[in-house]
């Protein structure tokens, strides 16, 4: 039997039936990589690793990860791989979904398999939860980086394939696309998560993806309908709907601040932060890949493809974080969009929260709120000591 005991000066903690808040000081007993006790005041005993400033949280979960360090996820080698689960502790996440977007279905269809004889051998570190398929059944008018050439229609064979090796755990689609509900029907009875995104639809068209099953939305007010008093769109279903979770890039790029803090507002509890970082993140200035097509990543900025689009991010979740704080989120709410609200949503209760039974997947947050240590199943994987 493994054991560690954590002391730290705050802490969140995420009590069964209870809303998350801080503890100061607090502390996290782990047993074989499992929480077994987490409360406030003395520990039970000498503390393993004492964190006397900062924040101790549950590690953060990442439901879109298109590529990091170089690497895009979707045709990265075994090598590459390893490099994004071992260095992606750095960032705070402990769990993340690579996310391929589009291509033909026969392409996505062969780096799933080829995704699956990779993960066995994968070293300790962030776990994947399940790919993330962005595509291809987005609508070319709000195709944003996307390849609007190999956009297409949800048919239940295109479906059928895609489902084949068990790794798809979250489709983002288009919902007024041909066939898109009757697809979402299936991919939820499939145990799938489903995002509207990349959307022209109206709102009453994701009312009814809602009705069908869709419960998030990918990045909110980024490649969709949004918000007009006489033609509400997905942005506004989103913000409206208790059913939805809205994901956010908030890189303070991609949405203003003050349409951060509206999404927090409106969605109390419901809001996921995301990076879409792509292989770009973590890197310097340079010229890289994002689904097979070249991405320039400037200074300053989001990486871009050569006509001026976005196209993903170079966000951390840790920073994330702290954007959120920064625009007048409080740290609860701000955690939890990047830990309990992803891993309920994944399907995945024994993470995102400091709470016995959880995974002991937990992060230090420093002062700036980056991550100064990462332990994944108990086991420090990023930061100094044990």
């Amino acid at each position: 039997m493994t054991s560690l005991l954590i002391t730290a000066t705050n802490m969140i903690i995420t009590p069964e039936g209870a809303p998350t808040r801080v503890l100061s000081p607090g502390f996290v007993r782990v047993v074989d990589g499992v929480i077994a006790e987490a409360g406030e005041g003395p520990p039970p005993g000498a503390p393993d690793v004492e964190l006397t400033d900062g924040l101790l949280a549950p590690g953060l979960v990442d439901l879109q990860v298109n590529g990091y360090f170089g690497h895009d996820m979707v045709d990265a080698d075994e090598a590459g791989w390893h490099t994004v689960v071992s260095r992606l502790p750095e960032t705070g996440v402990t769990a993340f979904m690579p996310t391929f977007i589009t291509a033909p279905v026969e392409t996505q269809a062969a780096a799933l398999r080829r995704t699956r004889d990779i993960l066995p051998g994968l070293p300790t570190g962030t776990r994947v939860l399940g790919v993330h398929l962005e595509g291809p059944f987005l609508s070319e008018k709000r195709k944003g980086a996307h390849n609007p050439l190999h956009l297409t229609d949800p048919a239940p064979e295109a479906i059928a394939e895609l489902l084949e090796t068990g790794l798809v755990k979250l489709v983002t689609l288009a919902p007024e696309r041909n066939g898109a509900l009757a697809a979402i029907r299936t991919l939820t009875e499939a145990g799938v998560l489903v995002s509207v995104g990349h959307s022209d639809a109206t709102a009453a068209q994701v009312r009814a993806a809602a009705d069908a099953g869709a419960r998030k939305v990918t990045h909110i007010f980024n490649a969709q309908t949004g918000v007009h008093h006489r033609d509400p769109g997905v942005a506004v279903q989103a913000l409206i709907d208790d059913r939805l979770r809205p994901g956010l890039i908030l890189d303070l790029h991609h949405v203003a601040p003050e349409i951060a803090a509206l999404v927090f507002r409106a969605a109390p509890g419901r809001t996921v932060l995301v990076t879409d970082a792509a292989a770009a993140a973590g890197m310097p200035p340079g010229t890289y890949d994002l689904g097979g097509e070249p991405i320039t990543m400037p200074e300053h900025g989001p990486p871009l493809r050569a006509d001026g689009t976005i196209a993903g991010s170079g966000l951390r979740l840790d920073e994330a974080v702290g954007n959120a704080v920064g625009v007048g989120t409080g740290i609860e709410a701000a955690v939890d969009a990047a830990t309990r609200v992803p891993a309920d949503l994944a399907g995945r209760p024994d993470l995102g929260r400091i709470a016995p039974g959880a995974a002991a997947d937990l992060v230090w947050l420093g002062p700036d709120h980056r991550a100064r240590g990462t332990w994944v199943g108990g086991a420090r994987v990023f930061g100094e000591g044990s």
